[in-house]
């Protein structure tokens, strides 16, 4: 008769692993995966050694405060941890995000300390306002990677944003494509003030063909370009091989949006729209003015016969 295998790890002379006897700098490796929410809500909580790792300011140089639940329906005060995290930095924060729950107070708190800082990430931060956003920026000499989607700024911060960073070499600036909608004026503000852009991202742009030729002679650098969703553009002719020459990395107005995390709905622009929708992200209601004062009508200059709407 066969015996039965009644062996486990104790059994067999294997100590079971004791997580906190593990290397400090194993143990950081860890915890930064948990992100700020886990680490000061629960992780530096679980014994002292794994509290003096998460008091190194080390854990800190980079800070993304973005919540995977509903952030709105949460029980923690995200602006009260972040600013903990940015003291817990000791001015030594190169990268944060402050999706959703950014305003004019926490990023001044940012930015009056953290002078080191490279990448700065906004997304849907409809309470920071222009005059907030410009103070914060011109504090912070070596930002050169920013993205402001779904806001609200004026084309004329775009263009103080260029005059005060010049140096700055990676731009996201997305939004829901509006149908019937064609504006240049943000695409010509990104053109004509911030030439040494390297990539950049405009999904859901108005922008037209001028837009797009500005940008190209604008920003001679420029090695990646997403063009996702920018469905006034027509590429079929010298502009679209003018692309492809001198970009490496393209994204064209129909390619896939799989790996974009943010709606890619498209938004009619009609008479109910103000009621519906508000302005479109990243434009005032003066932005959307032609020079006559009248509103942009869409064109019909790309083929929308392969989307179906």
């Amino acid at each position: 008769m066969a015996m039965e295998s009644n062996s486990s790890p104790n059994s067999l002379g294997e100590e079971a692993r004791n997580w906190l006897e593990l290397p400090a700098d194993v143990t950081s490796m860890i915890l930064l995966k948990l992100g700020p929410v886990d680490i000061l809500t629960n992780a530096q909580d679980v014994c002292s050694s794994w509290r003096k790792i998460c008091e190194d300011p080390l854990m800190w140089r980079v800070v993304d405060m973005r919540y995977s639940g509903d952030w709105w329906d949460m029980d923690y005060d995200l602006e009260e941890m972040c600013r903990q995290a940015v003291d817990r930095s000791c001015g030594q924060l190169i990268y944060i995000n402050i999706e959703h729950f950014g305003t004019d107070d926490l990023l001044q708190y940012i930015t009056q300390s953290s002078n080191q800082l490279r990448k700065l990430r906004l997304v849907y931060c409809n309470r920071i306002s222009d005059e907030g956003f410009i103070k914060a920026v011109s504090k912070l000499p070596l930002l050169e990677d920013l993205e402001i989607s779904f806001g609200s700024f004026d084309v004329e911060t775009l263009e103080t944003l260029g005059h005060c960073r010049p140096l700055l070499k990676s731009l996201k600036l997305n939004r829901q494509f509006y149908r019937r909608v064609e504006c240049d004026k943000g695409a010509l503000a990104i053109a004509e003030n911030m030439p040494n852009l390297r990539h950049l991202q405009i999904f859901g742009n108005s922008l037209t063909n001028r837009g797009l030729e500005a940008i190209l002679d604008g920003c001679p650098d420029l090695e990646s370009l997403d063009l996702r969703q920018c469905f006034n553009l027509n590429l079929a002719g010298q502009l679209g091989a003018k692309c492809s020459e001198k970009i490496k990395n393209l994204r064209l107005p129909h390619d896939p949006t799989d790996d974009y995390e943010f709606s890619t709905e498209i938004v009619e622009y009609g008479d109910d729209y103000e009621e519906d929708y508000g302005y479109p992200f990243g434009l005032s209601d003066t932005d959307l003015l032609t020079d006559d004062d009248d509103y942009y009508e869409f064109s019909g200059g790309s083929d929308f016969s392969d989307y179906t709407w």
